[in-house]
């Protein structure tokens, strides 16, 4: 048996294969983890949203032929309560009277039908061959009128028409509150404005909507005209559908009676006691799940093989430099070079390396910050100056563009700050300066920016502004600052009186900054020069 060769000994016991092996078992390991992660997260996500796709439409829909059965009974209610009883004794004006309100209103595809209080039929608009004449109440709906409700009947394919349809009743009383007859309607269920919007919808490519009456156990109208009056899947088969049955109402994941797994959100239509169904199999749903796994199958594992191949080059240059000590170790050893002092590549030298640079990094970006703040603010009194007041009075006329909002520039000049600059000298001015910010910024709010721009100059920006609380606001504003600044001040054991001059600007989407600042500059001026404290430009 032939002893395996140096080459292939120097490559098993190397030290980049057994990191390429363990490299490639982490991969392998994270590309598992990441599909199941992935698919499950993707999963979860689009059910959430599906769902309250679903919930929304089956909501709306729901409503909308909740609306439109309101509409109805309202009308029917009103027709009952408007027809004069006498008319019950006289067929042909009935008929008459019941054409006009039909042609005026046409809420009932089928029309109206007028029935005396033993149920028969005497009149309907429009008329429809052997309507009138016809005794109809052995239909529950006609006994609970005849009985003084109103009532909706079960979709029944009418007599008459030979269609589907929706009939609804309300009583007649005479003046005495006497049932003497029912007011009858009956709509097409596939009427273009009731429940067309069901039926000839569809969610996606192959999910729709189901109308179900629990206490008939039929569909009512469904995006599959085929289903339309057929009985609903026996109980057991589906189970969110039993829980429909029972009352249940919300979203949901469930298996139909035809095997097909569907995400289904289910609403109610109180007046009828039916629900609404909004269904899309979990196939078309999640369909971008499976396109993700593709995807990551075709992309990540190729990519994956790339990254191991390039970890393993990178590793081989690394250790180079080991791998030339190594060789000139062995060739040592053989007698092939004198002893001489080997090249040390250690581990801990790329750390101290490492660490140093990152306090070197450090170090920078202690400068960086250092020198930000200089640039920024004012290095008297920490405001900030002029470069950063322009970016935030952009930024709040950003917001007053997109929010309809205000904003305000205050131009504060402080008065008799000379006499103390030229009397007691610059650090005694310093100080007042530093103590009016502190005052200054005191009495304004976090929202606001206060400003140091020249030598006793400062500017506050009031952004966020409500058109309806401009200029009262920035007076009051500007009220406080003027209060503030004439609080006797101790400077160099001396105690001092300063002032204020206000100028005020306003501005909207339509400012600039250097419109504002000379605006509220000149308007500065004008209060100093009249001593009124403020000026509003």
């Amino acid at each position: 048996m032939n002893r395996p060769s140096a080459l292939t000994q120097r490559i098993r016991h190397s030290i980049i294969t057994r990191l390429m092996v363990i490299g490639i078992a982490i991969i392998l390991t994270g590309l598992a983890l990441r599909f199941y992660i992935t698919s499950t997260f993707l999963r979860a996500e689009l059910e959430n949203i599906v769902a309250a796709q679903l919930d929304a439409f089956a909501g709306y829909v729901a409503s909308d032929i909740e609306q439109k059965i309101g509409e109805r009974q309202h009308f029917l209610r009103k027709l009952a309560a408007s027809l004069p009883p006498a008319l019950l004794g006289d067929p042909q004006k009935l008929q008459q009277w019941l054409a006009e309100r039909q042609e005026l209103q046409p809420l009932f595809t089928y029309g109206i039908v007028a029935l005396r209080a033993d149920g028969m039929a005497i009149a309907d608009a429009p008329a429809i061959p052997g309507r009138s004449g016809n005794n109809y109440r052995d239909r529950d709906f006609i006994k609970a009128a005849l009985a003084g409700n109103e009532s909706i009947g079960r979709p029944v394919i009418g007599r008459s028409t030979g269609k589907p349809l929706l009939p609804m009743a309300a009583p007649i009383r005479d003046a005495r509150g006497r049932i003497i007859g029912a007011i009858v309607g009956a709509t097409a269920l596939a009427e273009a404005d009731f429940l067309d919007l069901l039926q000839s919808r569809k969610i996606g490519a192959s999910g729709g909507f189901l109308l179900i009456s629990p206490a008939d156990g039929i569909f009512v109208a469904a995006s599959k005209q085929e289903l339309i009056f057929k009985p609903v899947a026996a109980p057991g088969i589906n189970r969110l559908h039993d829980q429909a049955m029972k009352g249940w109402r919300g979203t949901g994941i469930t298996v139909n009676a035809q095997g097909v797994e569907e995400i289904v959100a289910v609403a109610s239509v109180p007046s009828t006691g039916w629900f609404l169904v909004a269904r899309l199999p979990t196939e078309e749903a999640f369909a971008m799940v499976s396109r993700a796994k593709s995807f990551l199958y075709r992309n990540v594992v190729p990519g994956g093989i790339v990254l191991i191949l390039l970890a393993g080059l990178t590793l081989f240059f690394v250790l180079r430099p080991l791998f030339l000590a190594a060789d000139q170790a062995e060739r040592m050893t053989r007698g092939e070079l004198p002893l001489a002092p080997l090249p040390v590549v250690k581990q801990d030298e790329v750390g101290h390396l490492t660490t140093a640079l990152n306090r070197l990094i450090s170090k920078l970006l202690d400068s960086q910050r250092e020198l930000s703040q200089i640039a920024h603010h004012d290095i008297l009194t920490g405001l900030p100056n002029r470069l950063l007041l322009t970016d935030r009075v952009e930024q709040a006329l950003a917001r007053a563009q997109r929010n309809d909002t205000r904003l305000a520039l205050l131009f504060l000049d402080l008065d008799n700050f000379k006499v103390i600059n030229d009397n007691l000298g610059h650090e005694a001015g310093d100080s007042a300066l530093v103590e009016t910010a502190r005052r200054f910024s005191g009495v304004v709010r976090d929202a606001d920016t206060l400003a140091r721009v020249g030598g006793d100059e400062f500017v506050l920006l009031v952004p966020d502004l409500e058109p309806d609380a401009v200029p009262g606001a920035v007076l009051a504003v500007a009220t406080k600052l003027i209060d503030t600044a004439r609080q006797p001040m101790i400077v160099c054991n001396e105690t001092r009186l300063l002032g204020v001059s206000v100028g005020i600007a306003i501005g909207d989407c339509n400012s600039s900054f250097d419109g504002l600042m000379s605006a509220a500059d000149q308007a500065m001026y004008e209060a100093k020069k009249t001593g009124a404290g403020y000026r509003l430009a």
